[in-house]
This record gives structure tokens, C-alpha cells and sequence, in this order.
């Protein structure tokens, strides 16, 4: 058996949402678990996909973001990122994202991760483009985002995340595989 055959042990007997925002869906589902027990599984839906996006210049530069982050209160460093609305091709909004965070346009996007950001509660996914080809046209950040953007050395944001100086999990998973990918090359 394939690792994504396996057959779901756990039944649903109903579902019901707890709470609704414009970003998520709280649901609670009455389950049967895997030992055949009632039980309950709560489950965020998030109503966009996560969109990371890693631009290199010609010397392997790269460009990453600073930011309080309200759920921590405490200042980030991450890959520039946002929120891809359902029914939106995930690249369109790298291209988004790029411009609105970080002032850049690129000619290529190349997909290197697809990951589900915390798949025991959330169905969040996410994707990650390496942005080539990149021109300045200048930053406009959303009304609720006070950015700072920094450019550095790829293989010094690579170290940052080895340091624990970036934390945030689609940015440590995002950096790691670029690094991957970047020393296949």
C-alpha cells in the first residue's frame, strides 16, 4: 500500500461550525476515532492557501521581510508571503505578493514546495516560488502591514534559519528547500 492510500480510520458522524471570520472556519466534527470510540476533532479551514515566495538576483541575493507578528507579539523575519484566495492560481498571487511586499517583478516562477502547513488541525496549505528575472518597481504594502524589507545573501538568510533567528514555519521549510534545490544545481 502507497502511502497516500491508506484507508481513513476515522468516520465523521456530523459537523457544525464553531465560528467564521473572513480568514477562517472553526468546525467541531462528532468522529468515530480509530479505536471505533465517539469523539470530536476540531479543524481550522483557512479560506486561502499560503503563497511563499523566494526572489534570487543574479548573485543569489534575496530578499526577506521583518514584521510584528500579532499571535507572538514579537518581530519576524520571514520570506515574502501572503494569502492566495480560493479560485486564484497560486502563482498570480506570488506575482502579488512580490510587488506589494518587496517592490519586485519577476519573469520566472518556479514551484518548489507544496506543503500543509499543520495537517493534525488545519487544512492550510502552501506554495513556494523561486522568483527569477527580477526588476524594482517599488513596494506597496496592504494598509495592515508595516514591513521591513532587507536584502541579503541567500546563503545568510540559509544561516539565519540554522541560527533560529527566522522562525516562522513556511519560511524555515521554504528557505531549507531552496537551499536544497540551489546546491542540486
Amino acid at each position: 500500500m502507497k502511502m497516500n492510500e491508506a484507508p481513513n480510520p476515522w468516520k465523521k458522524l456530523s459537523t457544525e461550525v464553531k465560528y467564521e471570520n473572513p480568514w477562517i472556519r472553526v468546525r467541531e466534527d462528532k468522529v468515530l476515532n480509530p479505536a471505533g470510540k465517539d469523539g470530536i476533532y476540531g479543524v481550522v479551514h483557512f479560506k486561502t492557501h499560503a503563497v511563499a515566495i523566494i526572489p534570487l538576483d543574479e548573485l543569489n541575493n534575496t530578499w526577506i521581510v521583518g514584521q510584528v507578528r500579532y499571535p507572538f507579539s514579537s518581530y519576524e523575519w520571514e520570506v515574502i508571503e501572503g494569502g492566495c484566495p480560493e479560485g486564484t492560481e497560486p502563482v498570480d498571487t506570488a506575482r502579488r505578493e512580490l510587488i506589494e511586499e518587496a517592490g519586485l517583478q519577476a519573469e520566472e516562477f518556479e514551484l518548489i514546495l507544496e506543503m500543509q502547513l499543520s495537517n493534525s488541525t488545519t487544512d492550510e496549505v502552501s506554495y513556494t516560488y523561486i522568483a527569477r528575472g527580477l526588476t524594482e518597481v517599488g513596494a506597496n504594502p496592504e494598509e495592515d502591514e508595516e514591513l521591513c524589507i532587507k536584502k541579503l545573501p541567500f546563503e545568510e538568510v540559509y544561516q539565519m534559519v540554522l541560527r533560529g533567528e527566522i522562525r516562522d514555519g513556511l519560511s524555515v521549510g521554504s528557505i531549507l528547500k531552496a537551499y536544497a534545490v540551489l546546491n542540486k544545481r
